[in-house]
């Protein structure tokens, strides 16, 4: 059955759009929207960070959880790239909610291997589902932030979604924590009522999902709309998934995207899951994923407000995140030299004082980092056009090659490399980084006044 072509109304070309009325409430605004996709985040990936900080899922053996999340991201590889196409397809509802079903499974599937731990096979299983659930959702979520908020807020806007899904992350640290705080510093796995607490979160954000409204509903206070585009053909966007291989732009953004979540696995893993009792590590996730809030803050606020010009404050954001990512890599470079060979025998507990302090220092500035660099890559992305269905195509490419990094960085783990090549391994992946994002930023980023002749090619591209 054929679909019919999308109806494309090009930012900049629309006269005169009266002002809509102003207003928190106002449903169809992007502010609205761009809190409902945090909280529909607070409560799905949220909950998931917030477990899977624990290091092993939550078990005290890796195994399952590297192999489960070795699926889940060579899926998400392919469904990340596709997912931009999928939403321009299905529209935002139907995609965040198709995906939304998959991360409740991937909690029950770790509920159920702590009554059955000598199989991995539903572990496994729901992890390659939630590959594929999240390439939907994350393709949703990056049309719906780069497209909807007016493009000089485009930096406070994502500011605020990262606070909002750092927000679920920071309580979710907070159910481990509390649920095992009286089994003391011994080592263990978590208990069912864990789970159980993050399924329920989890199924909140299922149902939140149904109150998306359609991209052509969404008005700014200006009276523009975010997107003129309806819906799109399956052949169209094909063409268009296969020429972002060949896009220089994304080439651009290929290391950084590889690199952007490789580091987890390491940090989650063999940082927080190798040194601290289990109560402290949920302490240390609650911390983690509260200083995300404070990394996307700051950094979306130079984005927005530093300087006149839109390529400049790219830059500078740039050369902040490179100063800041040597200095806390450093860091942990110090700390690893500490256990080479992969052991820490005497686990520290939060109430070791300055014990705690250096080890607990170093893991709260990862979390800082890591939001200010993905903040980064989706502004400089956002920034590239206007036209939403070219930057959920975008949004989708970067997931997907982050998740392909993912994968890669979760069989690595798997296969016991040693902890010091991990660490230049990821060291090397954010230093390449800094050059390659400034270049897109210095030859793609067009300053303010420009979007609006930017927005204009981009429509005629796609018309063509």
């Amino acid at each position: 059955m054929m679909m019919q072509q999308p109806q494309v109304e090009v930012e900049g070309q629309s006269s005169s759009p009266a002002p809509a009325k102003p207003g928190l409430l106002r449903f169809n605004s992007p502010l609205a929207q761009v809190c409902l996709i945090g909280l529909v985040c607070f409560c799905l990936p949220g909950m998931y960070n917030a477990l899977n900080g624990l290091g092993g899922g939550g078990q005290v053996d890796h195994t399952a959880a590297d192999n489960a999340n070795t699926a889940l991201y060579a899926c998400f590889a392919v469904f990340g790239v596709l997912g931009g196409a999928i939403h321009n397809l299905l529209g935002p509802r139907t995609t965040l909610f198709l995906g939304s079903l998959t991360y409740p499974l991937y909690v029950a599937a770790f509920l159920n291997y702590n009554h059955r731990p000598g199989s991995q096979v539903f572990p496994v299983i729901a992890g390659a589902l939630l590959g594929v659930g999240a390439g939907f959702l994350w393709a949703a979520q990056g049309a719906i932030m780069t497209s909807y908020p007016p493009p000089n807020l485009r930096g406070t806007y994502i500011s605020l979604f990262w606070c909002l899904f750092s927000l679920g992350s920071v309580l979710g640290g907070l159910l481990p924590l509390s649920l095992n705080y009286r089994r003391g510093s011994k080592v263990a796995s978590v208990n069912d009522g864990t789970y159980i607490a993050f399924m329920a979160m989890m199924l909140v954000g299922v149902a939140l999902t149904l109150l998306f409204l359609p991209p052509h509903k969404i008005v700014r206070d200006d009276g523009s709309r975010a997107t003129g585009v309806t819906y799109s053909s399956a052949a169209t966007e094909a063409g268009e998934v296969l020429r972002l291989f060949a896009n220089w732009k994304m080439l651009l953004v290929l290391v950084p995207a590889w690199g952007s979540n490789f580091f987890y696995t390491y940090q989650f893993n063999n940082v927080n899951g190798l040194l601290f009792t289990l109560r402290t590590k949920g302490l240390n996730n609650v911390v983690y994923w509260g200083a995300q809030m404070l990394g996307s803050v700051g950094l979306g606020y130079l984005l927005d407000f530093g300087f006149a010009s839109r390529r400049k404050r790219g830059l500078v954001g740039v050369a902040v995140f490179a100063v800041l990512g040597t200095a806390i890599w450093g860091g942990g470079f110090a700390n690893q030299l500490r256990y080479t060979d992969g052991k820490w025998p005497d686990l520290i507990d939060f109430k070791d004082g300055r014990r705690y302090a250096g080890p607990f220092l170093l893991y709260c500035s990862y979390g800082l980092l890591d939001a200010m660099f993905q903040s980064l890559i989706y502004w400089i992305i956002g920034a590239l056009t206007n036209d939403s269905r070219v930057l959920s195509r975008y949004a989708g490419f970067y997931k997907g090659v982050q998740s392909a990094g993912a994968a890669v960085s979760w069989q690595v783990d798997f296969h016991k490399t040693p902890l010091m090549a991990q660490l230049i391994v990821n060291w090397g992946l954010i230093t390449v980084s800094y050059p390659l994002l400034a270049l897109l930023v210095f030859l793609a980023v067009k300053d303010d006044e420009d979007s609006s002749v930017s927005s204009i090619e981009d429509g005629k591209h796609n018309r063509s």
